[in-house]
């Protein structure tokens, strides 16, 4: 799988976009600080983040006994240069049939 897909499959799920948005508004959080304010158990919460983690869109890290989260943002700007491309290519096709259909109008 690559990069843009992991974090694709990682977005795919509406309690990891609403995990990943809340860790980015606290700047860091922990799954237990997380579980707090959430409506999934501090299990889930925990799977979530090891998930967003596996795509490296949260970095985890050590604070004596808990796990510290924070966003990375470096993947989500490589997924959006990869939808910018496609985007583009889709625009310069969709261009181009435009101008195909033009050109079949004017010998009607």
């Amino acid at each position: 799988m690559s990069d843009v897909d992991a974090v694709f499959a990682a977005l795919s799920d509406p309690t990891r976009r609403l995990v990943l948005d809340e860790v980015g508004r606290r700047g860091g959080a922990t799954a237990t600080e997380l579980a707090a304010d959430l409506p999934v158990t501090r299990q889930a919460v925990a799977k979530h983040l090891a998930v967003l983690a596996n795509a490296n869109l949260v970095d985890a890290r050590r604070a004596g006994r808990e796990t510290r989260y924070r966003v990375t943002p470096e993947p989500l700007n490589d997924a959006i240069g990869w939808m910018a491309r496609v985007g583009g290519e889709w625009d310069e096709r969709l261009a181009r049939l435009q101008r195909l259909t033009a050109r079949g109008r004017g010998r009607d």
